[in-house]
C-alpha cells in the first residue's frame, strides 16, 4: 500500500537518481498492484520504467522557477526516504528462504494496452471461460465488451490506422495453438532408431573384429580396408534410411498442419470476407453456419436457433442452446449443429479453452497403415526364414571346420586340434560368423518398409498437387480397392455456379417482373430477403457493385431478386421484426420465418424449400394479378407437371409460399430463453416456382466413364427430386438414356428406407441414383453396400454426412463446401470439390498398391538369388562371392535407388482397366509375381554360379577379376530387372518409360555409381578394373533379363 500510494514520487526519484552514478542501485523485485492486477518489476528501476511504458509524468502547477525547484527537491527527499525504507525492509526479507519456483524468471507486466485501456485479456477470458454473466453485465453486456474492443458490431473491425490486425495480435495474441512436439522428431532420433536394428549391430561387431584382426595381420595401412569398408557401408545405409524417414515425417507433419488451416467468414471494414483461421483476432465479428467449427472463444451477437456441440470440451453429447441473454458463450473447437449466428471474438490461440486443452495433447502422425502392417509381417517372415538358413549354414561350417574339412588360402588344413593357434581359430570364427551374418542380411528385406514410406510420401504430395489432400495414409491404399463411389450431385458433379433461369407465378411462366402486381411483388421480395441465411454487401467502399454471401442456392436467388425484382434487402430487414426462424437443414429441405411488419403490425409467415415439399403444404396459390385461388387436385397436378418439366431440364426446383396470420391466431414474440414456437406449416398460399440451373462440371463425364471402365460403379445420392436427379445422372453418364425409373436404378430415399432389410440387400446393387435422400438414407445405403462386400467411397459436405463418411471405407470431403465437422470425419479432402479429382485419387490408390508390388518383386528376386548363391558356395567350401561390403552395396542400390525408381511410377490407363484389388482376400504376392520372381532369380543363380565355379577356366580370368565380374553382373541384372518390374503383366515394359525422366535418371545414376565402385574404389570395394570386353560380357548377361522377362509373360497364369 505504501508503494502504491507514492508511485508518482518513486518514479520522479528514480528518474533523478538515474542521472547520478552514485545512486545506480540494483533494486529487489517490486510488486505493484494496480486495480487488483499485479505488476512485477525486476532488474533496476531505470530498466523497467522504460519510455515505452508511457507512464504519465506528474505536473506541478506552481508558478515560478524557485517554487518548482523546491517542490522537486522535496519530492526527491521524500522518495529517497521511501526507497531507503523499502531497502531496509527487503534486507530483512532476504533472511527468509524464498522458494525459487514461486518467482518467475521473466518480467510480467499485465498492463492494459493503450489502444484497449478499458479491458484486458484476463477479464475477457474470465467472462467467457467461467460463463460469468455478472462480470459481463458490469462491462455493459455484449455491446459494452464490443465497445471496449473498439468493434463495430455491424461493420466489424477496421484494418487501418491504430485499430489494425497487428495491434490486436500484439495486445491479445494470435490464433495459433502450441502443441507438444511429439511428432516433430529430429534427424538424430531416426539415426538412433536405425541403430536399434539387430542385424546392423552384429555387422558392426564383425566389422570391429575384422578391423582389429586385419590391422594386426596386415598393418594399419592395409589392414583397415575390410573392417573399415564395412563400417562405412553400414553408416551409409543408416544415414540414407534416417534421412528418408526424417523427410517423410516432416512432410506428413506439414500436411497435418495444412489440414488445420480452416477458412472463416468475418466482417471487416463493413465487408464480408474469407480469411484463414490463424488470421482471426480479438474483436473480429465471425459468421457461423451449420457445420462450422467455432474458431475462437467469443460471445453471441446475433442469429437464430443456434445450437452447438460442446462434446469436444465437456464430453457431453447434448446440444447446447446459445442465446444473447442466458448463454451467449461460445468456445473454440465446438461445432455448430443447428442455426446460424454472428459472434464477437474475445480470446484466440492459447487463451481459449480449446488452446489450453490442445497444448497438453500429443499427436502421433506415424500410425501404420494396413498395408504397412502386412509388409512388416512379410518382412518378419522372410527374415526368420533367412536367419534359420544362416543358422544351419553356421552349424555346417563349424562342423566342417572342427572336423578338419576346411583349408586356408595356402591349401593347408585350418583346424589341427590343439596345434591350431588361438589367433587363427578366432580369425576363422569371425569369418564363419561374418558369412552367416551376410546370409542373414541377404534374407532380411529391410528396404521394404522404407520403400513403402517413400511411395506413400511421394503419392501424398502428388495427390495434393492433383487437388486431393490425404488426412489418413490408409486411404492411399484403400482407395485402390474401392468398388463403388457414392457421390453427391451439387458441387461435385455440377459446377455449383447456380443461376435462376425460370420463374413460374401460379400457372404462368414470368419473364418480366413488370407483369407482377405490386403487393405480390413486395411479398416475393419479403420472402426472399428475410427467409435466407445469405446477405449482400458492397464489394468496396463507394462501389455500386453488390456481392452475395451464403450457399450457392441462396446466392443465386438473392442475385436474381436484386437484379430482376429490384429487391432492397437492407430496407426490407428494417421494415420488419423477426419473430421465429426455422433454419434450413438437409432432412426437412425447407426453411421458414415468421415476421411482424412495422407498417401495419401484421404477422406474416414465409416458407422456401424443395418444390414438391412446399407444394404439399399449400392449399391456395397466387396468380400474376395478386389474386388467390383455391388449389384443387387438378390444379395441383398441373403444378406437379410444371415441377417435373423443370426437373427434366436439369433444373433445381424451389417453391415460395406465404400466409398472413389472423389477429386471433397471432403467436407471441419469441422470448429469450423460451422454447421456440413452431411456424405454421399448412394452409399456405403458393407464391411461385423457381428453376435454378447448375451445369455439370467439365470433364465429369470422362471421369465417370473412367471409373466405370475400372469396374467401379458410381452412384449419385442427392436431395433433388427424382426427375432432376435422373436428368443430371444421364448428363453425367451415370445412367444410360434408356434407363428409366421402372428398372430400379432410380429410387427415392423414402422408398429405399421403407424397404425391408432383405429387399434392400436385393436391390442395392441395381441402384444408381437415390433422389430426395436424407443423411440417414445415405448411411443406410453405405451399410447395405458394405454388407454386400463392396469397398465403399463416399463424398460429403454437410454436417449430417459425417456418419456416412465414418461408416464408409473411404470418406471423401469437399474442401470448398464441406463443413469442419465433415472434414474431421473424412480420410481425403477434395480441394476443388470436383468428381474428376475423385477419379484421380482412385488412380493414385491403385498406383500405390501396384508400385509396392513392383518393389516386392524386385527385392524378392535379389533376396532369393543372393541367398541361394551364398548358401551353395558357403557349403561347398568356397569363399562366398558376396562379402558383407558387396552385399551392403547391392542392398543399398536396391533399397534406395531401386525403390525410388519404382516408387515414382504414376497411374496409367492400364491400371484403370483392371478390376479393384481386394486387400482383405488377395495375397500381397500374386502368382504372376511369383512366376516373374522365380524365373529371374533362377537365371541369376545359374549365371552367377557358373561364373563362381567355372568362370576362371571358361573365360581365363584370375580370381579377383572373376569376383568383380560377379558383383558387376549381379548389379546390372538388378538394373535391367527394374525395367522388367515396371510392368507385372504387360510384355512391353518400355511403354511410358521415356516420359519418366526421373526413372531414367535413377537408372543412369546407378550405372555410374557401379562404374565408380568397380573402376575407382578398388581397394575399398576389393574389386579389379575391368576391360571393355569384360564390361561387355557383364552387360550382355544382364540385358538377357529383358527377353527372358518377355518370354515368361507369355506363360498364362491366374492373376491371384
Amino acid at each position: 500500500m505504501f508503494i502504491t500510494s507514492h508511485l508518482q514520487f518513486i518514479i520522479i526519484c528514480v528518474l533523478l537518481l538515474d542521472s547520478l552514478p552514485l545512486f545506480s542501485l540494483r533494486l529487489p523485485p517490486i510488486i505493484l498492484t494496480i486495480k487488483s492486477r499485479p505488476i512485477y518489476f525486476s532488474r533496476s528501476m531505470s530498466d523497467i520504467l522504460h519510455p515505452n511504458l508511457k507512464f504519465k509524468e506528474p505536473t506541478l502547477d506552481v508558478p515560478g522557477k524557485p517554487n518548482k525547484r523546491w517542490r522537486l527537491a522535496f519530492a526527491t527527499i521524500y522518495s529517497a526516504r521511501a526507497l531507503y525504507s523499502l531497502l531496509n525492509q527487503n534486507k530483512k526479507d532476504r533472511k527468509l528462504p524464498v522458494p525459487i519456483s514461486s518467482t518467475p524468471s521473466y518480467v510480467v507486466l499485465n498492463v492494459k494496452p493503450e489502444a484497449f485501456s478499458s479491458i484486458d485479456q484476463t477479464t475477457l477470458t474470465a467472462i467467457v471461460k467461467e460463463k460469468n454473466l455478472d462480470l459481463l453485465l458490469e462491462f455493459g453486456g455484449i455491446e459494452g465488451v464490443a465497445d471496449a474492443l473498439q468493434t463495430d458490431i455491424k461493420n466489424g473491425i477496421t484494418t487501418g490506422a491504430v485499430h489494425d490486425v497487428a495491434v490486436r495480435q500484439g495486445a491479445f495474441g494470435s490464433n495459433t495453438i502450441f502443441q507438444r512436439p511429439s511428432a516433430a522428431k529430429s534427424l538424430f532420433h531416426f539415426v538412433v532408431e536405425a541403430f536399434k536394428d539387430l542385424t546392423l549391430n552384429i555387422l558392426l561387431l564383425c566389422a570391429a573384429l575384422s578391423l582389429g584382426f586385419g590391422i594386426k595381420e596386415h598393418g594399419l595401412n592395409e589392414g583397415w580396408y575390410d573392417g573399415g569398408s564395412i563400417f562405412i557401408a553400414v553408416f551409409l545405409a543408416i544415414s540414407v534410411s534416417a534421412v528418408i524417414n526424417f523427410q517423410k515425417n516432416r512432410q506428413f507433419e506439414e500436411l497435418s498442419k495444412g489440414s488445420n488451416n480452416i477458412m472463416v467468414e468475418v466482417i471487416r471494414d463493413g465487408h464480408r470476407r474469407q480469411i484463414s483461421l490463424f488470421e482471426i483476432v480479438v474483436g473480429d465479428v465471425v459468421y457461423l453456419m451449420i457445420g462450422d467449427q467455432v474458431p475462437a472463444d467469443g460471445l453471441f451477437l446475433d442469429g437464430c436457433s443456434l445450437q452447438v456441440d460442446e462434446s469436444c470440451l465437456t464430453g457431453e453429447s447434448d446440444r447446447v442452446q446459445i442465446n444473447s441473454h442466458h448463454n451467449p458463450f461460445l468456445f473454440s473447437g465446438t461445432k455448430v449443429v443447428d442455426g446460424y449466428a454472428q459472434m464477437l471474438v474475445t480470446s484466440v490461440g492459447m487463451n481459449t479453452a480449446w488452446g489450453e486443452l490442445m497444448s497438453t495433447v500429443n499427436r502421433d502422425i506415424n500410425v501404420q497403415t494396413p498395408l504397412q502392417d502386412r509388409l512388416n509381417k512379410l518382412t518378419s517372415s522372410i527374415g526368420k526364414a533367412g536367419l534359420a538358413v544362416a543358422f544351419l549354414v553356421v552349424v555346417a561350417l563349424l562342423v566342417r571346420y572342427f572336423t578338419g574339412n576346411t583349408e586356408n588360402e595356402k591349401g593347408n588344413q585350418e583346424f589341427i586340434g590343439s596345434s591350431t593357434k588361438v589367433d587363427d581359430m578366432v580369425n576363422s570364427m569371425v569369418r564363419i560368423i561374418a558369412t552367416a551374418v551376410t546370409i542373414g542380411l541377404v534374407a532380411i528385406p529391410e528396404g521394404l518398409p522404407l520403400a513403402v514410406a517413400v511411395i506413400l510420401s511421394y503419392s501424398v504430395n502428388r495427390m495434393m498437387a492433383d487437388q486431393a489432400m490425404v488426412r489418413k495414409l490408409s486411404a492411399c491404399e484403400t482407395m485402390g480397392s474401392a468398388t463403388t463411389i457414392c457421390t453427391d450431385k451439387t458441387g461435385t458433379l455440377t459446377l455449383n455456379q447456380m443461376k435462376v433461369t425460370k420463374f413460374w407465378l401460379g400457372k404462368e411462366h414470368v419473364d418480366d417482373s413488370s407483369s407482377i402486381s405490386k403487393n405480390l411483388l413486395n411479398l416475393i421480395r419479403q420472402g426472399i430477403a428475410l427467409n435466407t441465411s445469405g446477405s449482400n454487401y458492397r464489394a468496396t467502399s463507394g462501389s455500386t457493385l453488390l456481392e452475395f454471401s451464403g450457399s450457392p442456392t441462396e446466392k443465386a436467388i438473392l442475385s436474381w431478386a436484386v437484379q430482376e425484382l429490384d429487391m432492397k434487402m437492407e430496407t426490407l430487414k428494417k421494415s420488419c421484426t423477426l419473430l421465429h426462424v426455422e433454419a434450413f437443414n438437409s432432412e426437412k429441405k425447407r426453411s421458414g420465418i415468421s415476421i411482424r411488419s412495422e407498417a401495419d403490425n401484421t404477422i406474416h409467415v414465409h416458407w422456401k424449400g424443395a418444390a414438391e415439399i412446399i407444394l404439399a403444404m399449400c392449399s391456395r396459390y397466387y396468380d400474376a394479378s395478386g389474386s388467390t385461388n383455391d388449389m384443387d387436385d387438378d390444379e395441383r397436378t398441373i403444378f406437379e407437371q410444371i415441377i417435373e418439366g423443370m426437373a427434366a431440364s436439369s433444373l433445381r426446383c424451389l417453391a415460395l409460399a406465404h400466409i398472413q396470420i389472423p389477429d386471433d391466431q397471432e403467436e407471441h414474440d419469441i422470448g429469450v430463453g423460451l422454447p421456440q414456437k413452431l411456424i405454421k406449416e399448412d394452409g399456405l398460399t403458393l407464391i411461385g416456382l423457381v428453376g435454378i440451373k447448375n451445369p455439370c462440371r467439365p470433364g465429369v463425364r470422362k471421369a465417370v466413364e473412367d471409373c466405370q471402365s475400372a469396374r467401379v460403379s458410381v452412384r449419385m445420392i442427392t436431395g433433388d427430386n427424382i426427375f432432376t436427379a435422373r436428368a443430371i445422372a444421364i448428363e453425367c453418364r451415370i445412367l444410360r438414356p434408356d434407363q428409366d425409373m421402372n428398372d430400379e436404378s432410380v429410387v427415392e430415399g423414402e422408398v429405399f428406407r421403407n424397404y425391408t432389410q432383405d429387399e434392400r440387400m436385393e436391390k442395392v446393387d441395381k441402384i444408381r441414383v437415390m433422389a430426395r435422400s436424407s443423411p440417414f438414407d445415405k448411411l443406410l445405403m453405405v451399410q447395405c453396400l458394405k454388407q454386400k462386400g463392396h469397398v465403399v467411397a463416399v463424398t460429403g459436405d454437410g454436417t449430417n454426412d459425417a456418419p456416412s463418411l465414418k461408416e464408409a471405407d473411404i470418406g471423401l470431403c469437399m474442401g470448398i463446401q464441406g463443413t469442419e465437422v465433415v472434414k474431421e470425419s473424412s480420410d481425403v479432402i477434395i480441394l476443388d470439390d470436383s468428381f474428376a479429382s475423385i477419379a484421380t485419387v482412385l488412380g493414385w490408390g491403385r498406383c500405390v498398391y501396384n508400385n509396392i508390388q513392383k518393389i516386392i518383386q524386385l527385392q524378392l528376386t535379389v533376396i532369393i538369388a543372393t541367398l541361394v548363391i551364398n548358401v551353395v558356395v558357403a557349403v561347398s567350401d568356397h569363399e562366398i562371392p558376396f562379402t558383407v561390403l558387396k552385399l551392403l552395396w547391392v542392398n543399398l542400390i536396391m533399397d534406395t535407388l531401386g525403390a525410388l525408381a519404382l516408387a515414382i511410377e504414376q497411374p496409367t490407363k492400364d491400371l484403370m482397366e483392371k478390376p479393384p484389388v481386394s486387400l482383405s482376400t488377395q495375397p500381397l504376392i500374386t502368382k504372376i509375381m511369383w512366376r516373374n520372381i522365380l524365373v529371374q532369380a533362377l537365371y541369376q543363380i545359374v549365371v552367377i554360379l557358373i561364373l563362381q565355379f567355372r568362370g576362371e577356366s571358361i573365360l581365363g580370368f584370375n580370381k579377383k577379376v572373376k569376383d568383380t565380374m560377379i558383383l558387376n553382373t549381379s548389379v546390372l541384372c538388378q538394373v535391367f530387372n527394374q525395367v522388367n518390374a515396371r510392368k507385372l503383366e504387360k510384355k512391353n515394359v518400355f511403354k511410358g518409360m521415356y516420359k519418366n525422366k526421373l526413372f531414367l535418371g535413377i537408372i543412369g545414376i546407378t550405372i555410374i555409381l557401379e562404374t565408380v565402385v568397380v573402376e575407382s574404389l578398388r581397394k575399398f570395394a576389393d574389386t579389379e578394373r575391368l576391360s571393355l570386353g569384360q564390361w561387355g560380357i557383364c552387360m550382355g548377361i544382364a540385358v538377357l533379363s529383358l527377353p527372358i522377362g518377355w518370354v515368361v509373360k507369355c506363360i498364362p497364369i491366374p492373376y491371384k
